[in-house]
């Protein structure tokens, strides 16, 4: 545990499910960033968010950087390092095929969510009810978020999006498999389930292959000099089994993507049971 304490380590968390739920952070885990960041270690949010759809009140914890969009977008220092998009042509094919299946989807750019007009129709009605049988009281967690307004809160609307520049699709409600409706595409398209699991095969995040957030961490790692041995992931998601994977540490949350928890170094709390603050802690960084 000494040799925890005294060198400087740079951890990588997750937002949704893992750092915040809600889309509010518990205190315990500003604290726990803030003490950490005092003590000389980094720390940044690794997420599968859009910048676009990072809060303020998120950031206000203060971080060394952020990796968004699962990799596509990094940040540190405010100096922008990565920034990938689907090459446009790819792009517009992939809007094109959605549009022809008629498939409710967003796409996220660091500046904004793009949806076709009308979109936000059909997201409250297949998410609404999902999100209303969330509970309305999460432990320390309030619901103070809407998390419908929480994703169209950015959102830009157009009725062609063909010319429109993003780095990953989320699907909500496709009439069409997306394993089938994708099958076209080769490996150059990737595609994860949504972390709503209630949408099933009609939902996930359509991502540029090779694109994931052990890449975000691979570009901050390089520009900062950081020793591999000293990197720590929090996660819970299928987009983070990469990233846990990649870590000298990767932590898991309680009742996570079972994908996640089979490759995790170990296991902590959910949110609402102060679990990044837990693990923070457990592994000496808080001093």
């Amino acid at each position: 545990m000494s040799s925890q304490t005294q060198r400087p380590r740079a951890i990588f968390l997750d937002i949704d499910g893992t750092y915040a739920d809600h889309g509010l952070a518990p205190e315990a885990h500003v604290d726990a960033v803030r003490t950490a960041r005092k003590l000389g270690h980094r720390v940044f949010v690794c997420t599968g968010r859009p910048l676009s759809m990072v809060p303020g009140h998120i950031l206000d914890a203060g971080f060394d950087g952020t990796i968004t969009g699962a990799g596509a977008r990094v940040e540190v220092g405010g100096e922008v390092l990565r920034d990938a998009r689907f090459e446009p042509r790819l792009a517009a094919r992939l809007v094109e095929t959605l549009d022809a299946h008629g498939a409710a989807y967003i796409l996220e750019a660091p500046e904004a969510l793009h949806g076709r007009t009308g979109v936000d129709r059909r997201l409250r009605e297949v998410l609404g009810p999902i999100f209303a049988g969330r509970p309305q009281h999460d432990g320390i967690l309030s619901t103070d978020v809407d998390p419908l307004e929480d994703i169209l809160g950015p959102m830009q609307y157009s009725d062609d999006l063909r010319a429109t520049s993003y780095a990953k699709i989320s699907c909500f409600d496709s009439p069409v498999p997306l394993t089938r409706l994708l099958a076209d595409f080769g490996p150059g398209v990737g595609l994860i389930p949504s972390s709503l699991s209630a949408l099933g095969d009609r939902a996930g995040e359509i991502f540029m292959a090779g694109t994931h957030k052990a890449v975000g961490i691979q570009v901050v790692e390089a520009r900062l000099g950081l020793d591999r041995a000293d990197i720590v992931a929090i996660g819970d998601s299928a987009n983070d089994i990469e990233m846990l994977e990649y870590a000298a540490v990767g932590i898991a949350v309680e009742g996570g993507h079972p994908a996640v928890l089979a490759v995790a170094d170990r296991i902590t709390a959910p949110p609402a049971g102060n679990g990044v603050a837990l693990a923070f802690r457990e592994l000496g960084l808080l001093g």
